[in-house]
């Protein structure tokens, strides 16, 4: 009889997409915010254009510096600590060998079933540090290009998002034109993107998708009504 070979399938592109998720929901929402707060203060497009411009730029190059150091820092952190465990398997392996029987006993086995595999796992010294991080520190090893990965990959969603909003304003040549389609156009694309990332992270699309709406809406509103008072 034949069988059908069962093949398990995982998402593994979560790094990936938390870095699409800030990028692109940050591009969408303070540019759309910016862009409505310049329209409500002046009747023009091109004053709109050139500060929506002058945010996606800055705005992408914080966002991907801010990624780029954070995927740096858990980088070196991972190496602080798998020195550390180096450093403790070397010196003290009665203390780390007690600490694996601990994790094998948290998952319900008993100090003398774990006991001839952490001996075996002693004998394999990278093997053992390699477990000791994941299952006692829970830290995976980051991929040396993380970085600037992160970085590109957050800056570049930030244009892409922030260039949605801004572009009713380079079509047309009335402001209020513009950012009557700005808002539709935007609306539409954070509940677009609302939905799609409640997809890839387990939350429900439409709830997803509704908060997604409602806090670009209320950053929007705010910024234009501010700017409004203001002029």
């Amino acid at each position: 009889m034949l069988h059908a070979t069962h093949v398990e399938k995982h998402f593994t592109a979560g790094a990936v997409v938390r870095d699409v998720v800030i990028g692109m929901s940050d591009g969408l929402t303070v540019p759309f915010a910016l862009a409505a707060g310049l329209a409500g203060a002046v009747n023009s497009t091109h004053v709109v254009v050139i500060g929506g411009l002058a945010e996606i730029a800055a705005g992408s190059i914080a966002m991907g510096l801010g990624g780029y150091l954070a995927a740096h820092s858990d980088a070196e952190h991972y190496e602080q600590e798998r020195l550390r465990e180096q450093r403790e398997v070397e010196q003290i392996p009665e203390e780390e060998k007690a600490e694996v029987s601990e994790v094998f006993q948290a998952y319900g086995m008993t100090a003398d079933e774990s006991r001839p595999v952490v001996e075996a796992l002693s004998k394999r010294p990278e093997a053992w540090i390699d477990f000791m991080m994941r299952f006692e520190l829970g830290l995976e090893e980051p991929n040396p290009r993380r970085a600037l990965n992160s970085a590109l990959t957050i800056a570049g969603s930030y244009v892409a998002g922030g260039f949605i909003p801004l572009a009713p304003y380079m079509v047309f040549s009335n402001s209020r034109t513009g950012f009557d389609f700005s808002v539709m156009v935007t609306l539409v694309a954070l509940a677009v993107f609302g939905y799609i990332k409640g997809r890839f992270t387990g939350t429900h699309p439409f709830r997803s998708a509704a908060q997604t709406v409602i806090i670009g809406g209320i950053a929007a509103t705010a910024a234009f009504l501010l700017a409004k008072a203001i002029s």
